[in-house]
Order: C-alpha cells, then sequence, then structure tokens
C-alpha cells in the first residue's frame, strides 16, 4: 500500500538516541499534520536490527486495525509515556478478551507485554500520546504482521464505527 503522506520520521541515527523534549514536540506535531493521526519515530538504525524499537505519537481517532504477530518469538511491548491508551485483545472471531487503560506515569497501568500470536489493537485516550513500542525483528512488512479479517481496513468508512465501539466498550462500566 502506497500512501502520498509518511508513515514514519526519519529514522534516528548515531550511536545513541536520547528522547528529548525537541523529538516529543516533533513528533507530536506531525502526527497532528497526519491523515492517520499518528506517526512513528523507528529508532533501530536497520531494519535488520534483531529488535524493533519505536516511538509512536498517537492522537485520539487515529485508527489501528486489530492484528497479531504471527511470527515465531514475536512479542511485543508497548508503553505508553505519555498520555493514555485504550488496549484490546481478542479471541479468534473478534470478541474481545480484555481490556485496558494504559496510563502514563502509573507504573501499574502503563505497559502491556503481548506474546506472539495474540489478536490485539490500541488506540489513543488523550491528545499527544506518546508509546513506546519494542518488538523482535528483524522487521519484515511481508511477515511483521496479520491483519485481523473481522476487522476493517485501515481506510474504509467502517474503520471509524469500529473504532468509536472498541472505545465505547473500553468505557463501560465493569
Amino acid at each position: 500500500m502506497s500512501t502520498p503522506y509518511p508513515l514514519a520520521l526519519p529514522p534516528v541515527t548515531g550511536d545513541v538516541f536520547v528522547l528529548d523534549a525537541a523529538a516529543i514536540s516533533r513528533g507530536i506535531a506531525a502526527s497532528r499534520a497526519s491523515p492517520r493521526l499518528r506517526i512513528m519515530l523507528p529508532m533501530q538504525r536497520a531494519a535488520s536490527d534483531g529488535v524493533q524499537r519505536l516511538i509512536n505519537f498517537v492522537q485520539p481517532g487515529s485508527y489501528i486495525r486489530a492484528h497479531q504477530h504471527p511470527m515465531p518469538r514475536c512479542v511485543e511491548n508497548i508503553t505508553v509515556l505519555q498520555g493514555a491508551l485504550g488496549f484490546l485483545t481478542f479471541d479468534e472471531n473478534g470478541g474481545i478478551k480484555t481490556d485496558h487503560h494504559l496510563v502514563a506515569g502509573n507504573a501499574a497501568s502503563c505497559m502491556a507485554d503481548i506474546e506472539q500470536g495474540v489478536w490485539h489493537t490500541f488506540f489513543a485516550l488523550a491528545p499527544d500520546t506518546v508509546v513506546l513500542e519494542i518488538k523482535h525483528g528483524p522487521y519484515d512488512a511481508a511477515t511483521d504482521k496479520r491483519f485481523a479479517d473481522w476487522s476493517p481496513a485501515e481506510d474504509s468508512p467502517e474503520a471509524a464505527v469500529w473504532l468509536r465501539e472498541a472505545a465505547n466498550h473500553l468505557m463501560r462500566p465493569a
């Protein structure tokens, strides 16, 4: 899928990258300007790196299609550095198995560690949400993700409805 807008900022360079206020400001501005309402900052220096690392800048309304990482040992860790996320896992038919609020600054609810093959998605609950993602590499676009047939494609009209329903589920009292 070719897009007329960038999906990611240029990857970081050098031996050490330190996330600072300037990098956060650039990422937030780029996510606000993106039609997808999100943008990534890759921290791995090459796609061949054994560990994928990125900062994902996400705005409310950004739709991340439910997916899994099917490759062996492809675990994923997401940690909220700023803002808040809704995080959902699903069964094979799209039924919600678990739902979580992940909130920056709260060690008891800021991170999810996801085993290989788990259907999941997340969405911003607060403007200017910043998420650290770490996943087993090397990165290969053809095998990295498998999208769920029961979740709408990113550019489809149904995507906004699906996202709204997922967010509403998360907001229901337990």
